[in-house]
Order: C-alpha cells, then sequence, then structure tokens
C-alpha cells in the first residue's frame, strides 16, 4: 500500500532559540506514523535573528525538511499561505513554531483524518504560561466573533490543526489580502472534527502577540468575517437621530411655552459631544470596511519569496530551487539559487 504523504508546516518569526528543541520531539512522531511519508516545510517570515540558519541547519540534516524564506516579515498569515501554497500533495499540520501547541498529538489527529475527517482542529482546555488578562480577551474574542460570524469559527481553536488534501486545494482558492486563517479553515466547509487538547507554555522566549497585536488582529477576524458592527452603527446611528429629533421637538416646544433664557450650555455641550462620538464611531467602522476594499483593489501578491530550498527526497521538478511564477496560486516567488 502506497504510503500517505503529510507535511507538517511551520510558519517562524525570530525562533532561532525554539526550533532546535522542537524539531527532535516532531521527528520522533513522524518517524512513529505507520504508512504515513511524513515531512516538514519551515517557512522563515523575515526573522532579524538566526532562524534562517537554524532552518537551514536542519533541513542539511534531515533530508524530509524543506525551508522556505519570504523575502521580508509578511506576518504569520501570509507565511502559513505561503506554506500551504507549496505543499501539493497530500495532508498538512499547521503547528506553532513556540511548541505550544504539543507535535505528540500528531497520531490523533492523523486517526480522525484516516476515518475521514478533512478539518481536525484543536480546541483548547487550557493555556498555560499566559496572563488571566490574555486568556480572557481570547476567550471573549473567539465568543464574539461566534456570534457575529455566519462562517463557523469555533471557541479557543487557533492554528493547530489537520487540513485533508481536498480541504487544502479548497483553501487555496481563496486569495484575499486580509487574511483571517481561523475564519478561511471554517469558511471552506468539508468534515470538521474537534479535538480537545492542553495548551503548554512556550518552551523559550517571549510571545510576539502582545495584546496590541490581538486587538488588531480581532478587528482582522470580525470586519473580515462580518459585517454585523455596521449594522450595528445603522441601529445605533437610527435611535441617535430618533433621540435628537425627539430633543429637538423638546426644546422648541419649552421655548415657545416658557421662553429662551439662553440657558441649557451643558446640555448642549453633552448632546454635540456624543452626536459627534457616534458619528467619528461610524466613520471609523465604514473606513475599516472602505481600507479592506483597498487592498484587494491593489491586488499586491500575497508574499514574495528569496529562497525556497525543498526536501532532498522531494521531486525537484514540482518546485524547483530558485524563481518560479506560481500563477496557480496568484502569489509571485522570486528566489535566489541555494548556496
Amino acid at each position: 500500500m502506497t504510503a500517505q504523504r503529510l507535511t507538517v508546516v511551520i510558519a517562524a518569526h525570530n525562533e532561532a532559540l525554539a526550533l532546535p528543541l522542537l524539531h527532535p520531539r516532531l521527528r520522533a512522531v513522524l518517524d512513529g506514523l505507520d504508512d504515513i511519508e511524513g515531512r516538514v516545510l519551515y517557512i522563515d517570515d523575515g526573522s532579524g535573528d538566526a532562524t534562517w540558519s537554524v532552518m537551514q541547519a536542519l533541513a542539511a540534516a534531515d533530508p524530509d525538511v524543506g525551508v522556505l524564506r519570504l523575502s521580508r516579515n509578511f506576518g504569520k498569515e501570509a507565511a502559513l499561505t505561503a506554506g500551504l501554497d507549496f505543499v501539493d500533495d497530500g495532508a498538512v499540520i499547521i503547528l506553532d513554531a513556540d511548541g505550544q501547541d504539543p507535535p505528540e498529538l500528531i497520531p490523533e489527529f492523523v486517526a480522525l483524518w484516516q476515518q475521514g475527517y478533512d478539518n481536525v482542529y484543536g480546541t483548547r482546555l487550557a493555556r498555560d504560561g499566559e496572563s488571566w488578562l490574555k486568556r480572557s480577551a481570547a476567550a471573549a474574542f473567539y465568543r464574539v466573533i461566534g456570534r457575529l460570524s455566519k462562517t463557523p469559527i469555533p471557541a479557543d481553536t487557533g492554528d493547530f490543526r489537520l487540513l485533508s488534501p481536498r480541504a487544502l486545494q479548497a483553501l487555496g482558492q481563496l486569495r484575499e489580502r486580509h487574511r483571517f486563517m481561523k475564519g478561511l479553515f471554517g469558511w471552506v466547509g468539508f468534515r470538521r472534527k474537534a479535538l480537545p487538547y492542553h495548551r503548554h507554555a512556550r518552551m523559550v522566549g517571549d510571545s510576539k502577540f502582545g495584546l496590541w497585536k490581538l486587538w488588531n488582529f480581532a478587528l482582522e477576524g470580525i470586519t473580515g468575517f462580518s459585517t454585523a458592527p455596521l449594522r450595528v452603527t445603522t441601529y445605533l446611528g437610527l435611535f441617535t437621530a430618533s433621540v435628537a429629533f425627539v430633543f429637538a421637538v423638546w426644546v422648541v416646544a419649552k421655548a415657545a411655552m416658557y421662553g429662551d433664557r439662553v440657558a441649557g450650555w451643558p446640555t448642549m455641550m453633552a448632546a454635540i459631544l456624543f452626536l459627534g462620538g457616534v458619528q467619528l464611531i461610524a466613520l471609523g467602522l465604514i473606513g475599516e470596511y472602505l481600507g479592506r476594499l483597498y487592498e484587494e483593489s491593489k491586488q499586491r501578491p500575497l508574499y514574495l519569496v528569496d529562497t525556497w530550498q525543498p526536501p532532498i527526497v522531494a521531486d525537484s521538478a514540482v518546485h524547483p530551487i530558485g524563481g518560479e511564477q506560481r500563477d496557480d496560486h496568484g502569489t509571485t516567488a522570486v528566489g535566489r539559487q541555494v548556496p
């Protein structure tokens, strides 16, 4: 029986200390899988430390390891997209580089895939090594977007998941510039299955996602998969206009009956500031969506590739080392020959 191929995709940014600790664990898991041809693809998302050198060393020591270096830091979502684009056969496992998602669970993901599931996602039962504020904010975000979005986005679920070949192929057709991968995973549909697990603390180093980045990430998710904020703004505007109209009628009636003694400065300022604040909020929300349209209209590539070094065991005819135009994915790979 022909072995099924499984590629573990790991996007990293400044993770030179974590990767040497993660790879032996990952290698041991892949070696223990029966009838599975396991490979690893590391993506360097424009790191400023020795991450790329570490990846090259891992690839030199392990023929099942491929490495991909982007031309600069494009962000985690774009880096993941690049890694998934360069997998042309078999299923994929998406794994974080920091070791918080245990690779030892991969056999359980594979077992569910072999049962016929296309999207097996890890749902976090606990999150070690994170502050109470960060855990609370993450839990609130998943529940808010779950309510607002028509796309199924499971709560407490990150990128740690397995995608079957047909789910991976479907995901490759989604080329929007503002990418919220958790929403895109849910959008493609197919058979889904949750795998609960305990998320550990980072093996080494600090998280690259602070509260400010998480806030912007939440905005990307909500505005990318729901128009509910615009609708809420519409209702808020109607309510505010109704209150302002009633208030205007009351002011005119009061002046007609009792006269106007040039009073009401605090009331007038409160009304002006309230209405101005509502208008600015509405304009800000409209600007978020308009900005997304602006970015989409430019049709820039999602990423650019500096270096692509496939696994030694891979067929070099599929992705030759060096420059390659990848029109099928809507991206441009500008590479250079690996020394």
